[in-house]
């Protein structure tokens, strides 16, 4: 009996401690976040270690292709932490499509996070490109400064996953050489760039947030107001689609030529004149 009750309390005290480990892996006892990270660079820049611990290397395309800026270094940039701002003060641009290759060997759902900020341009529409992922578009006419304003920073945040020679990216899908090509499109606007990149296994979930933005908070909820009111007024005040403001006017509106048609009233003017002329003619013949 007591040999029945020592393996029957030694069951619960194994099954608890398992329960235990597993809710300890769950909390985060697992890879942390800057062991999830595969590759990081800083582009245009020195290397740097950020306050999660990811380690972005010094750019290699240092001395090959574009040009490396450090003239955000004068600016503070909103919405980072004091030890990041020079993942966003220093780029690289370049006047032509460029990018970086990335090896990946394992199969799994990864996350490519680009950092981004305008520390040039004081309006939008002077900044603009897209960015590709292995041929596939991924982010279409990026403007920075139409995003979030001047001198803040701004995260570009792509998932995607790698199965069985696939890889699969906002429903599309092409083959997978276990090499991930990054590249910045070259647009009709200025020269495309980046600040600094990496690319990390899991989910959205896992990605860092950047620190909140009131200004850019407001303007989001103030579009998402519109978007509500869309199709009807409340309390007397007209609801605005969205993006509607960004929306150029081709024009006054070109009046209608047959709104006034007045052709009814001219026939029987054209009649009168087409009988007093003969008339008039014949009277001066006499």
């Amino acid at each position: 009996m007591q040999r029945v009750t020592a393996q029957l309390v030694a069951g619960l005290v194994a099954a608890v401690l398992l329960l235990l480990a597993e809710q300890c892996w769950a909390d985060g006892g697992g890879p942390s976040l800057a062991e999830r990270v595969i590759w990081a660079v800083n582009a245009g820049g020195e290397a740097h270690v950020d306050v999660h611990g990811i380690h972005f290397k010094k750019d290699p395309l240092e001395g090959k292709i574009g040009k490396a800026s450090d003239y955000g270094v004068r600016l503070p940039i909103l919405r980072s932490s004091p030890e990041d701002q020079i993942l966003y003060q220093t780029e690289r641009y370049n006047e032509d499509t460029f990018g970086y290759d990335v090896p990946i060997r394992e199969e799994g759902d990864y996350i490519l996070v680009m950092k981004y900020a305008e520390v040039y341009f004081a309006q939008s529409q002077q900044k603009v490109f897209d960015v590709r992922l292995n041929g596939h578009v991924v982010v279409k006419d990026l403007d920075i400064f139409e995003r979030v304003g001047h001198s803040t920073a701004h995260d570009e945040i792509v998932p995607f996953s790698i199965q069985r020679g696939k890889l699969s990216v906002q429903g599309e899908v092409s083959t997978f050489n276990g090499k991930l090509t990054v590249e910045f499109v070259k647009g009709y606007y200025d020269n495309p760039k980046i600040c600094a990149l990496y690319v990390m296994k899991g989910t959205l979930e896992d990605v860092p947030k950047l620190q909140p933005h009131p200004g850019l908070e407001k303007h989001e909820e103030e579009e998402e107001e519109e978007e509500d009111g869309e199709g009807g007024d409340e309390g007397g005040k007209k609801k605005v689609p969205a993006g509607s403001k960004y929306r150029v006017q081709s024009g006054p509106r070109t009046p209608n030529p047959y709104a006034a048609d007045n052709s009814s009233l001219m026939f029987p003017i054209l009649v009168a004149f087409g009988v007093f002329i003969p008339t008039l003619f014949c009277l001066c013949r006499l």
